[in-house]
């Protein structure tokens, strides 16, 4: 692989919320693993990235901001390797990843997707919603504000307007789910998988993981849920993959979230070394084409 040269770029850090070190670190061990691979890789900030032309065929990215998407979209059609895809980095925003999620039967949370200066009251009822999530549907959550939890109906009005007012014009709201929370980390086509109980462990990024608790440990299908997350990273095209999970009593896992390159930080070890697998298999397979 010492022909092969790699533009590595890191995530601006507005979208790191919280977790800048992590990303950062989880980026540069995968860069060191396709180094002791024999690729050479070039890393730039998205700002370089944004600015100039590079000229490597391979574009290994954490990126979030919404021009250095565009940039990946327009060079994953001129034919450059682009991971994780621009689209995909699309796809999970999260009324997108909604609509994807549902549409192919991947087990997901009911959800309304919504006009933030709606009056939506009378839908959650009919729906049956009680406790429920607000999120902004149009972009990746940048602040805390941005995912709110709330307890009733009335409740739930108040925030979706604060979003109107906050400029978010559209949200997605979904209906809480009781039971054991798990966050997961996986590489697609790869055998690493790590998950884990956030709240037991004390990871967090906004507080968000004290609403489920503590876990019951409620016994689940791993197998299953390896598979499920296998087939929404096909589905969403996000081979660097992340997210959360409810497991409730009976065993039912639905995802609640799904993201492109997370920290990976309680396993970055493994989960480098799977990366630059995947990468170098990835590079393998375009190759050929």
């Amino acid at each position: 692989m010492a022909d092969i040269k790699i533009a590595g770029v890191m995530r601006a850090g507005a979208y790191s919320p919280n977790h800048i070190g992590n990303d950062a670190a989880i980026f540069n061990a995968a860069a060191d693993q396709l180094r002791k691979r024999g690729c050479e890789v070039t890393v730039y900030s998205e700002e370089q990235f944004r600015n100039s032309e590079i000229t490597e065929e391979v574009v290994l990215n954490m990126c979030r901001e919404q021009e250095s998407i565009r940039k990946l979209i327009s060079l994953e059609e001129r034919g450059r390797l682009v991971i994780n895809s621009g689209y995909g980095i699309e796809n999970c925003t999260r009324e997108r990843m909604t609509r994807i999620l549902l549409g192919n039967g991947i087990p997901y949370p009911e959800s309304l997707i919504v006009n933030t200066n709606e009056d939506v009251r009378r839908e959650l009822e009919h729906a049956g919603f009680g406790a429920c999530w607000i999120k902004r549907g149009d972009f990746h959550a940048m602040h805390k504000e941005d995912v709110s939890y709330c307890r009733h109906i009335q409740e739930a009005q108040e925030v979706l307007h604060e979003y109107f007012y906050r400029g978010i014009g559209r949200a997605v709201i979904n209906r809480h789910l009781v039971g054991d929370l798990i966050k997961f980390y996986g590489v697609s086509g790869q055998p690493f998988f790590h998950w884990f109980y956030p709240f037991d462990e004390g990871h967090s990024k906004y507080g968000y993981e004290a609403v489920n608790g503590k876990s019951q440990g409620f016994d689940f299908d791993l197998d299953g849920l390896k598979a499920m997350c296998q087939r929404a990273s096909e589905i969403m095209d996000v081979r660097i993959y992340g997210g959360d999970c409810i497991v409730d009593a009976d065993g039912t896992v639905r995802i609640i979230d799904f993201n492109d390159w997370p920290s990976f930080a309680p396993c970055r070890a493994e989960g480098s070394v799977a990366i630059a697998k995947c990468v170098l298999k990835a590079i393998r397979e375009w190759k050929k084409k």
